[in-house]
């Protein structure tokens, strides 16, 4: 299990200010770089653009010396999404020390559509530490449209999760996820399951878990029974 010594893991990314666009053929070029500086750039241009060349040129990145270049090539594998590269992620994350990175590739293996990285991304949901099972949720859901066949096992996931993280992001996240399945797509089993968890999260210590579950009930198409905003916020 990884340990919780990193518990605020905010993305190198999320301070990414707006600047015009590099040259995509400059920034090929310069992920091969010998400086660790021009590398990380490289990899961070790719975060913004999309290039069909780009995907297996960042795999080596994923290994790289430096955790500034790996977690840049891990988001813009998540921007340039390749099938190659999902068995790569899912071998960094087993080993990566550095929970920066692993939220990177866990967002990456979202975006990646993948049924090989349903296994990861639960187990990282489980295990990993607070930044990145919170992630890791959002990661299922975004997976899920292209992977109906593993609705049961990522449904049954959540809600365990929903009702048992101690950590009330995760779990708002968990609600978030659930929320975002369409009601059709859930076989009247796991249906049931679902509004049976999210009813639970009305009743969580954290307003905002239980704010986030009345959202989700409500995207379910379930009305009857739901407290007021009020009435939720005592």
């Amino acid at each position: 299990m990884f340990t919780d010594d990193q518990p605020d893991l905010a993305s190198p990314l999320d301070t990414w200010q707006e600047t015009p666009q590099p040259d995509p053929e400059v920034m090929l070029a310069q992920l091969t770089a010998s400086e660790p500086l021009q590398r990380m750039q490289a990899a961070r241009a790719f975060c913004e653009l999309q290039d069909e060349r780009v995907g297996e040129r960042l795999i080596p990145l994923l290994q790289d010396a430096c955790p500034l270049v790996r977690v840049s090539a891990a988001y813009a594998l998540g921007r340039n999404p390749t099938p190659a590269a999902v068995p790569f992620l899912i071998q960094q994350w087993r080993h990566e020390a550095n929970g920066y990175v692993r939220k990177g590739i866990v967002w990456a293996l979202g975006y990646s559509r993948s049924a090989q990285a349903v296994p990861t991304l639960i187990n990282a949901l489980q295990w990993d530490i607070p930044a990145v099972r919170l992630w890791a949720a959002s990661a299922l859901a975004q997976l899920l449209p292209a992977q109906p066949e593993l609705l049961p096992q990522v449904v049954q996931t959540l809600c365990h999760t929903l009702q048992q993280d101690p950590v009330a992001a995760v779990r708002s996240n968990c609600t978030w996820a659930l929320g975002q399945i369409p009601a059709e797509q859930l076989p009247e089993n796991l249906y049931l399951q679902v509004v049976e968890a999210l009813r639970q999260g009305l009743q969580d210590g954290d307003a905002g878990v239980r704010d986030d579950s009345w959202t989700a009930l409500l995207n379910l198409g379930v009305t009857a029974g739901l407290p007021t905003p009020d009435e939720l916020a005592l």
